[in-house]
């Protein structure tokens, strides 16, 4: 009974979110543990065949330091970001499109739904600009999105789950790392998305980061601008990625512990819910 009462509740969210876009940006352990990496797969495409429109977005900073540290070259981040010489945007490239995508696009294949791995490139996706840091400090060829093509996304998705690794270039052919969570909000605010979901490996954004009951269950977007001053680290690029897409349209954004099996189902279908909800 206790597993019908669940398939109730989810029934008015499964209601609600049919033929609604859902974006998600994949990262943290659940990239990484083999075990999460098979249930993020699952639950990816029972969104699909539920209804809903599922599109990833993901990085991979854990494995480009691996390989950049194997290389012997310097790592360093700047307020959450990683700073990027055109060796490190190369190494990028190759772990996030010719590895990890790839490896996003057969789990996804082998669970039962057809899905298309993209970056920036394929199709002129994104359209980059450099980004300049909070400080002083040149951050390199780090870029934020300038424009989405989301003509690419919208032929794509009608049949597949498109699968978004998070480079780009200029106008001018240069190529650039783009942070993961920026770039999922700027697809979901440039897609009109219903949610956009960040998987990471804390609860949710705390208040305290030391105090584990500091954490937000809902807050109003003007309520995270306000605290964003306090934020630092990984958070600080969620939180701002959050904002980017509920500014630009999107329902809400959430920030999910993906180290919890089944986290996204959780979010989404549960009356509590598990993480962080932001709304406009």
């Amino acid at each position: 009974m206790r597993d019908v009462a669940t398939l109730l509740e989810a029934l008015p969210y499964i209601r609600e979110f049919h033929g609604k876009t859902v974006v998600i940006k994949y990262g943290g352990a659940a990239m990484t543990e083999p075990q999460l990496k098979e249930e993020f797969a699952r639950d990816v495409v029972l969104l699909k065949y539920v209804g809903l429109n599922p599109v990833v977005v993901h990085g991979g900073g854990p494995d480009i330091t691996r390989y950049m540290e194997r290389l012997g070259m310097d790592v360093r981040f700047v307020g959450g970001l990683r700073v990027s010489d055109e060796a490190t945007v190369e190494v990028a490239k190759m772990v996030l499109v010719g590895k990890q995508n790839k490896d996003i696009v057969l789990l996804l294949n082998r669970h039962g739904q057809p899905a298309v791995g993209l970056c920036g490139d394929d199709g002129l996706l994104f359209r980059v600009r450099k980004q300049q840091a909070d400080t002083d400090e040149d951050l390199g060829f780090v870029g934020e999105i300038e424009h989405v093509n989301v003509d690419v996304l919208n032929h794509i998705a009608e049949d597949y789950i498109p699968v978004i690794a998070s480079v780009g270039a200029d106008s001018e052919g240069h190529s650039y790392n783009v942070n993961a969570d920026a770039a999922a909000g700027a697809v979901a605010a440039a897609l009109g998305a219903y949610k956009v979901l960040f998987l990471t490996d804390v609860t949710g954004w705390m208040r305290d980061p030391e105090r584990p009951d500091s954490l937000v269950s809902q807050a109003s977007a003007d309520e995270v601008r306000a605290g964003l001053d306090g934020v630092s680290g990984g958070m600080r690029p969620k939180l701002e990625a959050c904002l980017a897409a509920v500014d630009g349209g999107v329902v809400a954004a959430h920030i999910v512990d993906g180290r919890l099996e089944h986290s996204l189902l959780l979010e989404l279908f549960t009356d509590q819910g598990i993480g962080t909800k932001i709304r406009a």
